[in-house]
């Protein structure tokens, strides 16, 4: 529909102003709300006061106390809405939502603080792309033990609008020295801001830099790693003065990570930033340079139709073609019903990669999963830089950590169910996102078959089989969903 553009005018509202009333209405309103015993007064009441000027006085005090009641209570849930993390306040319209739905958008991300930066960048009119971004980057200062700049990169982006999703990708792995990768976080995550973002590229690394320069407290996922792993080449940055590690609570900064975000930030096209971070790096090696540069990319994602939608995900490299292969057989020897989790149980380990999922309630999804190959990376910590680059000596090939998937409805509805679904921690990822999504399909076809639509939908966490950490985001009824297994595993915000 298209709007008509015409002349607004706007109009002070007042809580109360007895003289903008029709006269006819005065009493009309005074009438229910002023008791039948002020009306036995004399006819010109106390002092000659005209009738009726009681009534008004005191509907004046009563809409005055209504009003103030109301703006404390506003300010009280919106306080305590960005102070819990995972809570949701009761509406001002009377309804209140399970914990993981919101009108708007949502994020859930390992780290409490960098759930809570992705929501503040959607509240200050930033979209999924921005929120996710934010995020990540902050996850890359406070979670140093799963991603960092470093990090190779890999993402799936679906806009509600258009149904288009877009693949993301760090390009081919590179070497900066024997063992160690080429650094691509940065690059990789401004094309994606370049092409798809909303607010300004340097508003979206406020938050990681201050983090990195102000420093940022230990918290739980950090301390275990620190615990399980030791310090080996992780000193000054997460070691305390005699050696030992950090621990719960403890406060550490990066100031020379803010550094390069800082300038990152500033720089004036993406490959000046590059360009000094890996110059810096060079020197730190003891490189004369490199000719080798990170090539991030951009593509349409691979797609496979399903009589309950359209599925995406990443292409090869990645472990896309791998989830395709396995959900396309077993929807063909089993319907959508799901194996028992017949995976091997293995003993828990420190997560080698990370994962955040971003949503609006128009369908928007970002997925998002980074790795450094291993706890800690190399474990070469660059002095110049703060940055932990990447582990290529190890076995385990950073795209077998990846496979986003995102399941939209209907194309041609632009109101459609979107589902996304990103999951790490094990080699297994692939399994057991099939396995997680033939749960989901399960589902739908058995609520088909009663005609029974549960209200809350997606908001029940996602059945999975095998070790790790699967997120789960939804645009369902206007609203959008977030959960995780482990269940709290992920803190969650939104708005």
């Amino acid at each position: 529909m298209e709007v008509t553009a015409e002349t607004v005018l706007y109009q002070k509202l007042l809580l109360w102003e007895p003289s903008l009333e029709p006269e006819e209405e005065e009493e009309e309103i005074s009438e229910p709300l002023v008791p039948d015993s002020w009306r036995s007064q004399d006819s010109y009441g106390k002092d000659g006061v005209r009738p009726g000027a009681w009534a008004q006085l005191v509907a004046t005090l009563l809409l005055l106390v209504v009003g103030f009641s109301l703006a404390t209570w506003q300010l009280h849930t919106r306080g305590s809405s960005t102070e819990t993390f995972g809570s949701v306040a009761p509406r001002p319209s009377g309804h209140s939502h399970h914990p993981g739905v919101y009108h708007h958008g949502a994020i859930i991300s390992p780290a409490a603080t960098c759930s809570h930066l992705g929501q503040e960048l959607l509240v200050a009119g930033g979209n999924v792309v921005d929120a996710g971004i934010g995020a990540a980057l902050c996850l890359a200062v406070v979670h140093p033990h799963t991603t960092g700049l470093g990090a190779m990169f890999w993402g799936l982006f679906h806009n509600g609008s258009s149904g288009n999703s877009t693949a993301l990708t760090s390009g081919p792995v590179q070497t900066l020295a024997p063992g160690l990768g080429m650094p691509s976080a940065l690059p990789t995550l401004h094309l994606l801001h370049t092409h798809f973002g909303r607010l300004p590229w340097s508003r979206v690394l406020v938050g990681p830099t201050t983090l990195a320069q102000e420093g940022f407290l230990v918290d739980m996922p950090l301390a275990r790693a620190l615990a399980a792993q030791g310090t080996k080449g992780l000193c000054p940055l997460l070691c305390h003065s005699d050696g030992t590690p950090l621990g719960l609570g403890a406060r550490a900064t990066n100031p020379k990570l803010a550094d390069v975000l800082h300038r990152a930030a500033l720089a004036p096209t993406p490959e000046f930033a590059k360009d000094a971070l890996l110059s810096l790096l060079a020197r730190d090696l003891g490189l004369d340079g490199t000719s080798a540069e990170p090539m991030p990319t951009l593509e349409p994602a691979l797609q496979l139709p399903l009589a309950q939608g359209i599925l995406f995900t990443t292409p090869s490299p990645s472990a896309g073609p791998e989830l395709l292969t396995l959900l396309e057989a077993a929807l063909q020897s089993r319907g959508a019903r799901p194996d028992p989790c017949l995976l091997p149980q293995k003993a828990t380990v420190t997560p080698m990669s990370s994962v955040l999922a971003t949503v609006d309630s128009r369908g928007s999804v970002l997925l998002l999963t980074s790795s450094l190959n291993s706890s800690f990376g190399s474990r070469h910590l660059s002095p110049s830089t703060g940055v932990l680059l990447s582990n290529l000596v190890a076995k385990s090939a950073i795209s077998t950590w990846s496979c986003p998937l995102i399941l939209r409805a209907s194309l041609d509805d632009t109101e459609a169910d979107v589902l996304g679904l990103v999951a790490s921690g094990t080699p297994e990822v692939a399994r057991i996102t099939t396995h997680t999504l033939l749960s989901h399909l399960a589902g739908l076809q058995a609520e088909a078959q009663h005609q029974h639509q549960d209200q809350q939908g997606p908001t029940k966490s996602p059945n999975m089989c095998g070790q790790g950490t699967m997120l789960q985001v939804a645009a369902h009824a206007e609203h959008a969903h977030v959960s995780s297994v482990p269940n709290g595993c992920c803190p969650f915000q939104g708005f």
